[in-house]
C-alpha cells in the first residue's frame, strides 16, 4: 500500500503496524499465484491452506486454540482485511470467512465445540460458514423460518433453507440458526454447528454473482443434529448472531477500505501515466479535484473502522452503533472511490482483467452482505434513540 501513514494513528499498538507491513509483504508475493478466476472453488481451498500455514488465520482464534491474542483483536482483523482486500477480494474473502464461520464458536461455544471445529480450521484442513439469511429473512433476522425442532433425547430435526451462504458447497461445518420456538420473534432462534456430510444437508444450488465467490443455497430436509452441537442456551441464536456480527462488522468496512485504497492508487498511477490535451490527467484541476474527494473518504473512512475496531478492543461491550457506522460509511465511500477509478480509467477501466474493472465488481456486494446499508441506517438510528429515551445520550 502506498500511503501507510495511518498506522501512526493512536488508535494502534506498535505489533499492528508490525502485522500490516508482513501481511502486506506476504500478500504481494504469494496470493496472485493462488487465484485463478476460473476455478473459484480450488481458489479458496489454496488461499486458505496459504494463510493457515503462513499463521495469519490465528489472527481469528482465541489464544486458547492456536491464536494470536486473548481474544480476538478487531483492529488486527480489520488491518487483515484491508491488506488482503488491497491485494485481492477471494484472499479477503478466504480470511473474512474463516473467522466468521467460527465466530459463534469461539465467542459462544463450549470448550469441547472448541476443541472439535477450531482446531481444523486453524490449520487450513476445512473451511468454514456462517449460515443465517433465507430467501425471505435477510437482514430480517425475526423472519427466519428454518426450523430446529425436537427428535428423541439428543437430537433436534432441521427443515427449511438458507441462501447466499458463503463457502457454500466447500464448507466443512456450517453454523446454522434456525427457529426453535421459546418466544416470538427473534428471541426464538437457536444456534447449531452443523457438519458438512450431515444427511439432510443438501446443497440446492450454486449461486453466480458478478465477483464470483463460492456461495450456495442450503436445504435441510430432516437433518438431524445432537442437540450437543447448540452453541448456547436454547432460544440465544439472535444473541449469538449479532454478538458475532457486532465483533466481525467493522470488519466489512476495513475491506471495502482495501478496496479503496487500491482504487485511489491505480488512479494516482492512471493519472499521472495518461496524457491528455498534451499534458498528464493529473494536471487537470478536475482530476485533482477528484482524488482530493477519494483520499478525503479514504481517510474518513479509516476514522471510522478502526474507532470501532479499537472501541472493541478496549473493552465496549458493544459496538453495534460505531459497527454500523464503519459498515455503512466505508463500503459507500469505497463505491464512490472506485467507481471515480473507472471513470479515471475511461474505456480501459471496463475492460476485463483491469484491476479497477476487478475492483468495481468486488466493492459492489459490501453495500449488502451482513447488513445492507438502509438496514445500517435503521440500526444507527435506533441506538441513538435508545441512548436517548435512557437519557444517556
Amino acid at each position: 500500500m502506498a500511503d501507510r501513514s495511518f498506522l501512526a494513528w493512536p488508535f494502534f499498538d506498535p505489533h499492528h503496524a508490525e502485522l500490516a507491513h508482513a501481511l502486506d509483504a506476504w500478500a504481494a508475493d504469494t496470493v496472485d499465484d493462488l487465484i485463478d478466476h476460473h476455478d473459484v472453488d480450488g481458489s479458496c481451498r489454496r488461499l486458505v491452506e496459504a494463510l493457515a500455514g503462513a499463521g495469519w488465520l490465528d489472527l481469528v482464534m482465541p489464544a486458547s486454540h492456536g491464536g494470536r491474542h486473548e481474544r480476538i483483536d478487531v483492529r488486527s482483523v480489520c488491518l487483515a482485511r484491508e491488506v488482503l482486500g488491497y491485494h485481492a477480494g477471494l484472499a479477503d474473502f478466504a480470511f473474512a470467512m474463516q473467522g466468521l464461520g467460527t465466530g459463534p464458536i469461539s465467542l459462544f461455544g463450549s470448550a469441547i465445540q472448541k476443541d472439535r471445529w477450531l482446531p481444523p480450521v486453524l490449520a487450513g484442513r476445512s473451511i468454514a460458514a456462517f449460515a443465517l439469511s433465507e430467501p425471505d429473512a435477510g437482514s430480517d433476522v425475526a423472519a427466519m423460518t428454518t426450523t430446529a425442532t425436537p427428535d428423541g433425547n439428543d437430537h433436534v430435526r432441521l427443515d427449511g433453507e438458507k441462501t447466499w451462504i458463503s463457502n457454500g458447497g466447500i464448507a466443512g461445518h456450517y453454523v446454522v440458526f434456525a427457529r426453535t420456538g421459546e418466544a416470538p420473534g427473534a428471541r426464538g432462534l437457536s444456534a447449531f454447528v452443523v457438519d458438512a456430510d450431515t444427511p439432510g444437508l443438501e446443497i440446492a444450488e450454486r449461486i453466480e454473482v458478478i465477483a464470483p465467490h463460492p456461495l450456495a443455497r442450503l436445504r435441510f430436509d430432516g437433518c438431524r443434529v445432537p442437540v450437543a452441537n447448540r452453541i448456547g442456551k436454547p432460544g440465544e441464536g439472535f444473541k449469538v448472531a449479532m454478538g458475532t456480527l457486532d465483533v466481525f462488522r467493522a470488519t466489512v468496512g476495513a475491506a471495502a477500505l482495501g478496496f479503496a485504497r487500491r482504487g485511489l492508487d491505480e488512479a494516482l498511477d492512471r493519472s499521472a501515466g495518461r496524457r491528455m490535451f498534451g499534458a498528464p490527467l493529473a494536471e487537470l484541476q478536475m482530476t485533482q479535484a477528484a482524488l482530493a474527494d477519494m483520499a478525503t473518504e479514504v481517510d474518513a473512512a479509516a476514522l471510522l473502522v478502526y474507532r470501532a475496531a479499537w472501541a472493541k478492543d478496549a473493552g465496549a461491550a458493544r459496538v453495534t452503533r460505531e459497527a454500523s457506522m464503519a459498515k455503512l460509511f466505508a463500503t459507500e465511500a469505497a463505491q464512490r472511490v472506485v467507481d471515480r477509478a473507472v471513470q479515471m480509467h475511461g474505456g480501459l477501466g471496463v475492460t476485463a482483467g483491469v484491476k479497477v474493472e476487478e475492483l468495481y465488481r468486488e466493492v459492489r456486494a459490501l453495500r449488502i452482505y451482513e447488513g445492507a446499508s438502509e438496514v445500517q441506517k435503521i440500526v444507527i438510528a435506533r441506538q441513538m434513540l435508545d441512548a436517548r429515551a435512557g437519557g444517556t445520550a
